[in-house]
């Protein structure tokens, strides 16, 4: 029974292999971008980067959760947020184990990699480096979208997937 959520990303390989597939690509290439743009672009040093007339490479450090929540840089609560992240990525590891479909599994492999990919920058640099902001300009006033990073747009992505399964997917085959 094929359809949405089954079908196949690389020939004949089983499920769990894509999503383990999808959490290691989205680490390697959000820590790929974020070594790149700090040691070899010098984000730092350069500033605010206008690549398009509505998007920026622009250097935040994140000390807190998703969208700049709960900022606190003391070393109590970044050790409780690694908890939490390591505890989550478990979590999410043993569903993705257990998933029926393709695409709830790529999509979980996504959130796992995301999570381990920011967990990395905390473990290394204290926070988050985020870099992509996009912004428009109306009426003279500017509006920011908050600044970003791929394992952000991996988390997003991989939580989009798990919605679509669920509500829109192709039913999981029941048991006899």
């Amino acid at each position: 029974m094929e359809g949405v959520g089954r079908e196949r990303l690389i020939p004949g390989m089983p499920p769990l292999r894509a999503g383990i597939l999808a959490a290691l690509v989205t680490v390697l290439a959000d820590q790929a971008s974020k070594l790149w743009l700090l040691n070899g672009f010098d984000l730092a040093r350069r500033g605010a980067v206008k690549v398009t007339p509505f998007f920026d490479l622009v250097l935040a450090w994140n000390i807190g959760i998703s969208f700049g929540w709960l900022q606190n840089d003391s070393q109590a609560a970044q050790l409780a947020l690694m908890a939490v992240k390591a505890v989550a990525v478990i979590a999410l590891a043993i569903w993705m184990a257990r998933s029926h479909t393709r695409l709830a599994t790529v999509a979980l492999g996504l959130i796992i990699g995301g999570a381990i990919g920011n967990g990395i920058d905390r473990l290394a640099y204290g926070a988050v480096v985020d870099f992509a902001l996009f912004h428009i300009e109306i009426g003279g006033n500017t509006y920011n979208w908050y600044v970003f990073n791929l394992a952000d747009v991996a988390i997003v992505a991989g939580v989009a997937g798990l919605l679509y399964d669920s509500f829109l997917g192709v039913p999981a085959a029941k048991a006899p």
